[in-house]
């Protein structure tokens, strides 16, 4: 498979969730230090967040890496290097972000990392770490949360967009009670 092909795979992959793999945070670990070593001055800090950060939560196989940078003008300025850095992305899909940058890593036709560049400190950056620690701290709110993940990914198996919308109250419900 070519670039070209393995990327357009990753793209259309369907919503595939599997059970909690203990290899995870050292891919996390592993890529927070490549970004910190290509960006030291620009990235103020490199958080896992998502699924694969919250230990015994079955996750779409795909290592999510937030980095905190001062402004969305250096998120902006990081655009083109993070994308020579091996990353792709839709620049029509980040025109329509406001409080983000979105790319993707890609391999063998699967999705290995999402990166998203947020203001450090800022709304976005504490509601996705207070949602991660939530999870972490109640193991009965993290199972209410892997159930509906699982039934989601039923109904939504090759519509990632509406997955990940259909997650968004419950996402809202915890950290606005946190």
């Amino acid at each position: 498979m070519n670039e070209a092909q393995s990327l357009q795979q990753a793209i259309d992959e369907p919503v595939r969730l599997v059970g909690y793999d203990p290899a995870w945070p050292a891919r996390f670990d592993a890529e927070r230090e490549r970004l910190l070593k290509r960006f030291p001055a620009e990235l103020l800090d490199v958080q896992h967040i998502g699924s694969t950060a919250i230990p015994g939560m079955p996750a779409k196989p795909i290592i999510d890496v937030m980095a905190g940078v001062a402004s969305m003008a250096m998120a902006d300025d990081l655009f083109e290097p993070i994308l020579d850095y091996g990353y792709v992305t839709s620049r029509e899909f980040n025109a329509s972000l406001t409080d983000r940058r979105w790319f993707m890593r890609h391999a063998n036709g699967r999705r290995t990392h999402h990166l998203h560049v947020v203001v450090h400190d800022g709304d976005l950056w504490n509601q996705r770490l207070a949602f991660r620690d939530a999870l972490r701290a109640d193991s009965s709110l993290a199972a209410r949360y892997a159930a509906l993940k699982r039934e989601l990914a039923s109904c939504h198996r090759e519509d990632r967009e509406a997955y990940t919308r259909a997650k968004g109250d419950f996402v809202r419900s915890v950290v606005e009670t946190g």
